[in-house]
Formats: structure tokens, sequence, C-alpha cells
């Protein structure tokens, strides 16, 4: 368990549009770029093992060509997974799994000889997310795996119902909010919610938005 005085001052973030980690969730990637291997590398020897997912934002096309600062071309809210699991295949490409721990305001780019970003970040404002699993008293089950039905057969997904029935709050919220094909501009609303009640109700819009074929008219509350 990491304590918020173990949290360091500087870590190595991966940008990666649509990935998203939430506290206590577990995000599995595939880690085959040079430059993120050397991170994953770097970071296995480190204390914390903590490596920051973040967004990139969406910018406009002729800005994105341009050289820009990471704090202008990220959002300023990541979340920092601890490096719980790895393997390497045979060609050198890494199976990770991070397991969020707490999320994170983006200071400002370290500059050195990495070829991955290193950022100053600051954890103050996320304490509650090194506690343990939120409840969501506001939550209708029934209602919302109705509503998780319609959207998963418009979708054409399929899912173990029988787990989602029986996982407590928190789980169902944040697996879902990371699982579901959102943009990556949704997916940052996912993290930054300030609550798990608030995250379903954001949850709960961008699946009746989706439902209604991403209209611009009013949705159900």
């Amino acid at each position: 368990m990491i304590k918020a005085a173990d949290l360091p001052e500087t870590i190595p973030v991966f940008p990666l549009p649509g990935a998203l980690l939430l506290p206590r969730a577990r995000l599995p990637l595939h880690i085959f770029e040079p430059r993120y291997l050397a991170m994953l590398d770097d970071t296995m020897k480190t204390r914390h093992r903590l490596i920051g997912m973040i967004q990139p934002r969406d910018l406009p096309r002729d800005m994105a060509r341009g050289p820009m600062p990471a704090d202008r071309r990220l959002h300023a809210i990541g979340c920092a997974g601890r490096l719980t699991a790895f393997s390497e295949t045979e060609d050198g490409r890494y199976m990770i799994t991070l397991t969020g721990i707490s999320r994170f305001r983006f200071g400002h780019e370290v500059q050195g000889f990495t070829p991955y970003i290193r950022a100053a970040v600051g954890w103050s404002g996320f304490e509650r997310d090194l506690g343990g699993a939120e409840a969501d008293p506001g939550l209708r089950r029934d209602d919302f795996l109705d509503l998780l039905g319609r959207y998963f057969a418009a979708q054409r997904l399929s899912t173990d119902w029988s787990s989602l029935r029986q996982a407590d709050d928190e789980l169902l919220i944040n697996s879902l909010s990371m699982l579901c094909p959102f943009a990556p501009e949704d997916k940052q609303a996912l993290l930054e919610a300030p609550s798990l009640s608030t995250r379903r109700e954001t949850l709960v819009t961008l699946l009746e938005f989706a439902l209604r074929g991403g209209s611009n008219e009013e949705l159900l509350q």
C-alpha cells in the first residue's frame, strides 16, 4: 500500500489516447515502442514503480504538427499506476499490468536525456484515491444494467452479466468507464469525476448519448 508520503515528485508519463486508468483498477498494456521499453526498464529500477497514464489533448491539426511543450499537449490530470505484473516476449516486448494508485496533476516536463516524458506532478486534491473502495449510494443497479444492456446490444458488445450483477459499486462503474469505447475526451471526463457517484452520472450520460446516435437532443436524466 502506497502512502501519500511515498508518492514521488517526478514520474514517467505514458500518453495513450483512450487508455483510462482509475485508482484501484487494473490496466493491461502491451509495450513495444523503444522509448517506452526504456521507460519500463527505468521504472523497474525505482522503489515506487509508478507510471503516469495521461490523455493527449485533442488539438487542431496545424497545432499538433508543430513543437509544443508537454504541458500543452497533454491533459492536466492523469492517473499513476504501480507496475504490478509484467512478462517479456521472445522478441523483447512486454505485457504489463498497472494498478491504479492515485490521480495527479501535471506540473511541467522535466528536461533530461530520456526518450520518454518525465513530469513533475502534484498529488494534492486526490488524497481520497489512496483510501479504500468507494460506494455509490445513488446507484439503482437494475436501471443501470438495463441501460447498459441496451448500449451493449447497440454496440454489439458482450460481457459476463453475472459478474457485473455481483460486482461492487466501484468495480462495476470503474471497469465500465475503462472498457467502454468512448472518445478520449469522454474518458478524461470520467477520470476527472470527483466522486464515484459523479462518475456514474457521467457514464450514464455517455451511454444515453451513444444510444441516441450521438445527437444533440436533450439527454434523459
